[in-house]
Parts: C-alpha cells; structure tokens; sequence
C-alpha cells in the first residue's frame, strides 16, 4: 500500500510504502503527479520502503506504465530502507539517464532530506 505523506520541500514527493503494489497506488500516484507536476515539471520522490511483500502483476505493469510516462520529469529518488536488496535496486538507479538515485537507512532520514533538496 502507497501512502502520500507532507513532504518538506515544494518539488518532492514524499511517500511511504508497505505491503503489494496495487493498481489502484499507481493511479493515485499518478494523478497526485498530474496534480502537482503537471506533464513537464521536474520532480523528486522520497520513498520510506518498509515490508514489500511482492507486487500483483497488474500493480507492477501500472507501475511500470507510470514510470514510463514520467521519465523525464524524475529528477532525485531517495529510498529509505533497512532492507538490502531494496538498497541495491535504488543504487542500481544512478545507472539511468538523468536520474540520480541514493539508498538511505531509515536513521539517515535528514540526510535524505539534505541530498533531496541541493
């Protein structure tokens, strides 16, 4: 489940997730997006990840579709995790074009704020 939560600065996207992705969370991301950003605003997003439990297939093809769609406007992707493997596959994010992605533990949640906002 993806929970939109206050960010501390105009052009993130705070979020916390836990459990399976949904459809339905990748709609409301979206929309939350198309609200705030427009179709061409630049953005961030700071995703507090707790227990992921897997994704329906329907769920991580929206997701999917939602990442495509956005591609240009992601600007910074911070991940709060004390799970490895999520760690890695946020790291794995600075390999792509124009995004710069940092994996941070959730005792590092300021300096995630502090990378987020330069």
């Amino acid at each position: 489940m993806l929970t939109i939560l206050q960010s501390r600065h105009a052009k993130t996207i705070a979020l916390e997730f836990e459990g399976k992705a949904t459809k339905e969370d990748a709609v409301n991301l979206d929309s939350h997006v198309k609200e705030r950003f427009k179709d061409s605003e630049e953005f961030n997003i700071l995703a507090i990840m707790h227990d992921v439990d897997g994704s329906t297939l329907k769920g991580m093809t929206n997701g999917i579709k939602f990442d495509a769609k956005r591609w240009k406007q992601f600007n910074k992707f911070a991940v709060i995790s004390e799970k490895e493997w999520i760690g890695t596959l946020a790291e794995l994010g600075k390999y792509l074009p124009g995004i710069e992605s940092k994996h941070f533990r959730k005792d590092e949640l300021e300096e995630a704020w502090e990378w987020i906002a330069k």
